[in-house]
């Protein structure tokens, strides 16, 4: 099982800029809810990523980053969490995938974090198994504010399509420590490259969708005795 490691997500080399971040709290001049959204752009020498979520959205995406398995599996995340997700990533792919899905990667983790606000009334919580025919996979995710990340899946060839297996773990990683969350996710098992993967990010959307939630019946309240997340 693999352990956490610990990336930074900034580095001087980068800039990472919230343009338009509009956290969940009441208005006070109308008393309605903000939509919990985020606009952000991540520039550095290596990526230049723009990232909009909407977490109260209905799953609508639109997702170009140069690598098409890549782009499929941002879709997923987002048809079955329902957040809305608009990702642009243009990244030196004459070199390799690499900084392209970590950089994706940690864009989309700090725009979740900075539209999850002060985290008021959400879940907190979620798990979900996600079976693809032959395949079984489980994710559990905890939006504590600390980020523990285990990725325990094995493949049987060392691509899917053009993009390298080695950098779903980067992903889900990187993406862990940008939110600030536990997240577990394994393989129980499977044989198809294609089925693994998809079925590791559906059960990673479908924890998030829980997770995300609003429980009305505390939706002014921290999910912690500690009083914070």
């Amino acid at each position: 099982m693999s352990s956490p490691r610990r990336r930074g997500s900034r580095t001087k080399n980068s800039a990472l800029t919230l343009l338009d971040p509009r956290l969940r709290g009441d208005d006070t001049k109308n008393n309605t809810p903000k939509m919990r959204t985020a606009k952000i752009e991540r520039n550095t020498k290596e990526t230049k990523i723009k990232v909009e979520v909407n977490l109260d959205g209905t799953g609508q995406y639109k997702v170009a980053t140069g690598i098409g398995f890549f782009d499929h599996m941002i879709e997923q995340l987002s048809h079955h969490s329902l957040i809305d997700i608009t990702l642009e990533t243009k990244g030196d792919l004459h070199i390799d995938f690499h900084h392209s899905v970590e950089d994706s990667a940690i864009a989309i983790g700090d725009a979740i974090k900075q539209a999850l606000g002060d985290k008021k009334g959400i879940t907190r919580f979620g798990h979900s198994y996600i079976p693809m025919d032959e395949t079984l996979s489980r994710c559990v995710v905890d939006l504590s504010g600390r980020a523990y990340p285990l990725f325990n899946c094995e493949f049987k060839r060392d691509k899917v399509g053009d993009m390298d297996c080695e950098l779903f773990r980067e992903f889900f990683f990187a993406l862990s420590q940008a939110i600030g969350c536990n997240m577990h996710i394994e393989n129980l098992y499977g044989l198809n490259n294609h089925h693994i993967v998809e079925s590791c990010f559906k059960a990673l959307a479908r924890a998030l969708r829980i997770a995300i939630t609003i429980d009305e019946r505390k939706k002014d309240a921290i999910n912690s005795t500690k009083g914070i997340l």
